[in-house]
């Protein structure tokens, strides 16, 4: 009897060993008893009847999904080429389990189609201008629609639109336009103040006595220190009749 009762006791001692499992403090267990679902199994060492019983591991940390390039026309009709960066959690471990197969995967392919359907409804210049904001709202979309799988959608970003090659040259020769342009009307406006101090400047001199003399004498003194230019000067009035008065009073 001796003899028999050894391997029975390991046989029993490997078969409660095989059922015991330990779930991290980031992980839930969703448990099965003959294929029907018996609960969670919260952190800790938990104990499972090995063939009567199963279980699913899931993880509660923020994961994060890389969506691959999508091919994207935009509501203008010009050809892109998107991607972006899911940020997820398991809310439900349950219903992650129970209600979609592979949610990981579910979560993918959810993201790439409503990035091309919210890419499409967007023009280019709003693509580029506003991503924070479409980024935004593909993110409620995926939350809205993988909240019946226990999924929760923390973040969607964009990291990189592409463009075809003549677009990006045609752009290009915007932004140089848009450059030039700016200059011309910078140019434009140094002008004018420019010329409204020289009027301003003008009506100074003009109504002061001796103001437009003193100036041409300055500006002579100031020729004078450079003898390597010829200078053709056109005598004020002023001076003019300073000097008949000077010939008067002879």
């Amino acid at each position: 009897m001796a003899v028999f009762s050894l391997p029975i006791i390991a046989f029993i001692v490997i078969f409660i060993l095989s059922g015991l499992k330990i779930v991290n403090e980031y992980e839930r267990g969703v448990k099965f008893t003959l294929g029907r679902y018996a609960g969670m199994m919260k952190p800790g060492l938990r104990l499972i009847i090995p063939v009567v019983q199963s279980w699913e591991r899931v993880d509660l940390r923020v994961k994060a999904v890389d969506v691959p390039d999508q091919d994207c026309i935009t509501k203008d009709n010009i050809s892109v080429n998107v991607n972006a960066v899911v940020y997820y959690k398991v809310s439900g471990a349950d219903k992650a389990i129970l209600e979609v197969e592979n949610f990981r995967f579910a979560l993918s392919q959810m993201a790439q189609t409503t990035m091309r359907n919210v890419v499409g409804e967007v023009e280019l210049d709003d693509l580029l201008q506003q991503r924070d904001k479409i980024s935004g709202r593909i993110q409620k979309i995926i939350d809205t629609a993988t909240d019946p799988w226990g999924i929760k959608v923390d973040a969607v970003d964009l990291k990189d639109v592409a463009l075809p090659q003549d677009m990006k040259r045609v752009i290009g020769k915007q932004a140089e336009a848009e450059r030039e342009k700016r200059a011309v009307i910078i140019k434009a406006e140094g002008e004018v103040i420019a010329a409204d101090n020289i009027t301003k400047a003008a009506k100074t001199l003009s109504g002061a006595q001796g103001a437009l003399h003193l100036r041409t004498l300055q500006t002579l003194n100031d020729l004078s220190s450079d003898q390597s230019n010829t200078v053709i000067f056109a005598v004020p009035l002023e001076v003019v009749r300073a000097f008949e008065k000077l010939g008067g009073k002879k």
